[in-house]
């Protein structure tokens, strides 16, 4: 159905639209077709489609000259405004927050956790490029800046990662630890 909605010369965003309104879903708790469907696709869309939809919209050429121009100042600036500025902007603003009452820290979870969150807020990808392209008229520019949000957003990706993995694995031993003390 997507295949000729799509060739009709509707967007294929519509076409999937259309296509999901077709797929029967119930209102009792037994998991309908449209549930088994949206739990079956979820990890290889997350994991698989959506970076693949994303990389190709992006348009994103790889040049010798990108590895080269990786320290120059518009790339470091790019690195440092994903790596840093809004990983200490998300957790200095949940920060105070909390202690102006405005909202309060999730259960069981740590301000290091928030830290981890904060770097996954770093990922920015296909926002920041937008405004890349909005900003340079200079296609070289634009190459650059691409593919310095690139590199920014898989760090951030892998340090967000790996710091909640590491925070969730110590979270276990610590659990463990307590209820053998008990």
């Amino acid at each position: 159905m997507w295949y000729f909605i799509h060739h009709s010369g509707i967007h294929a965003t519509i076409a999937g639209v259309l296509t999901a309104f077709t797929i029967p879903t119930n209102t009792i708790s037994k998991e309908s077709p449209l549930e088994r469907l949206e739990h079956l696709l979820s990890q290889p869309v997350t994991f698989l489609v959506m970076p693949i939809f994303a990389i190709a919209n992006t348009n994103i050429k790889f040049e010798s000259s990108m590895i080269q121009n990786i320290t120059s100042g518009m790339s470091l600036a790019i690195l440092a405004g994903l790596l840093i500025g809004k990983p200490l902007g998300i957790f200095s603003f949940s920060w105070a927050a909390v202690k102006l009452k405005a909202s309060t820290l999730p259960a069981e979870s740590s301000w290091s956790q928030i830290a981890g969150l904060g770097l996954l807020g770093g990922i920015g990808f296909t926002m920041s490029i937008f405004i890349a392209l909005l900003s340079f008229s200079n296609p070289d520019f634009q190459i650059q800046a691409k593919f310095s949000i690139l590199i920014a957003s898989l760090s951030s990706g892998l340090l967000g990662f790996a710091i909640l993995k590491f925070l969730g694995k110590n979270k276990k031993r610590l659990i463990l630890k307590n209820q053998m003390v008990q």
